[in-house]
């Protein structure tokens, strides 16, 4: 096998690399990362959150007007802007000012500051810039929330709580028990058409254009899961023509925030507080379910569609009573005794 070559990166004199400024500088990135592929979604990202970061530029940094300005100390000063400072819903129509909380969430900060990483990275690459300002820019370190899953009791009583005798609440219902019975992301779900299912194999294929690591994969269901499906396909194909599986009553497709805000209003009327309830969590809670009840990893992984294990593990945190139980049934020395009795 021929070996690869080593190719010589010719780095520009320092005269060469161009004074951009902050609107030059997005273009460019919006621009190469259209041309890489980028989804649309994290094109609109990028151009949120370098909008956020150069309005308050502005309001703290007046005299600076080019990229190379920018400094690690800038970045710094906005981390704590942003962490002590900044009204969480600022600008927002129907919030006032005076109930708007201050200071945003570390995960919050985090996805800025990834946008942000991940734009001046591009430009270092590209060589559009010398020195990248945010190189030494670190992520604010999280403590891993090991409450971010639902019990087998908070999930039986939500599961109460949808009308099945109404479109809206059957339709909920059982996107719920699919969110529980596969794990797809919210976008995985909504997304989903006829065509997209195997009801005889039980399977659902997920294109590379919905993924969100891009690649394509296989997500198997349970029988009764495909009957619920079937059933709410019947309903739609009564009424609307579309092949999409989630609907609005009005028979257009179903928003995220739409669906999120739903799975809020019935986690509110089972009772359930002090837990921020998204389709991401119960995507948290099939996850660690699978693994308790004997899932190996590395099939999780692949069903889940992680790239990298690591990131999964985040997913399965256990709680105190389920470290005690896995202990007591899988601890070699209590295998090793009850042999000699």
């Amino acid at each position: 096998m021929a070996l690869k070559k080593r190719v010589k990166r010719i780095s520009h004199p320092k005269s060469i690399y161009p004074k951009l400024t902050l609107k030059q500088a997005l273009d460019l990135v919006i621009a190469g990362k259209k041309a890489e592929g980028v989804r649309e979604r994290t094109l609109k990202d990028y151009v949120k959150m370098f909008g956020y970061f150069t309005k308050w530029l502005e309001e703290n940094y007046e005299d600076i007007e080019t990229v190379d300005q920018l400094t690690a100390d800038v970045f710094r000063n906005y981390i704590h802007y942003m962490k002590y400072d900044k009204r969480k819903y600022d600008g927002h129509k129907y919030i006032k000012y005076e109930q708007q909380p201050i200071g945003l969430s570390d995960t919050t900060i985090n996805i800025n500051l990834r946008c942000l990483r991940s734009m001046f990275n591009y430009l270092e690459r590209e060589e559009f810039i010398e020195v990248n300002p945010m190189a030494k820019i670190k992520l604010i370190r999280q403590d891993i929330d090991l409450t971010n899953c639902l019990t087998d009791d908070e999930i039986k009583e939500i599961l109460r709580q949808p009308d099945q005798k109404d479109y809206v609440g059957y339709r909920d219902f059982v996107a719920i028990n699919l969110m529980l019975d596969s794990g797809l992301r919210i976008n995985e779900l909504l997304n989903l058409r006829v065509g997209d299912i195997d009801f005889q194999t039980r399977f659902i294929t997920l294109s590379g254009e919905v993924n969100k690591n891009r690649k394509p994969r296989l997500v198997p269901i349970s029988a009764y899961v495909v009957k619920l499906l079937l059933q709410l396909i019947n309903e739609n194909q009564t009424h609307f023509k579309t092949d999409r599986i989630f609907l609005s009553s009005y028979g257009e497709p179903l928003g995220a925030n739409h669906f999120n805000k739903r799975l809020k209003y019935y986690a509110e009327k089972a009772g359930i507080t002090g837990k921020k309830v998204t389709a991401h969590v119960y995507r948290h809670t099939w996850a660690k379910n699978m693994i308790l009840n004997g899932c190996d990893p590395f099939t999780l992984q692949k069903i889940g569609g992680w790239a990298d294990i690591r990131t999964m593990r985040r997913y399965i945190q256990m709680d105190l009573k389920e470290m005690r139980e896995s202990h007591d049934n899988y601890s070699p020395l209590l295998k090793l005794r009850n042999k000699r009795r």
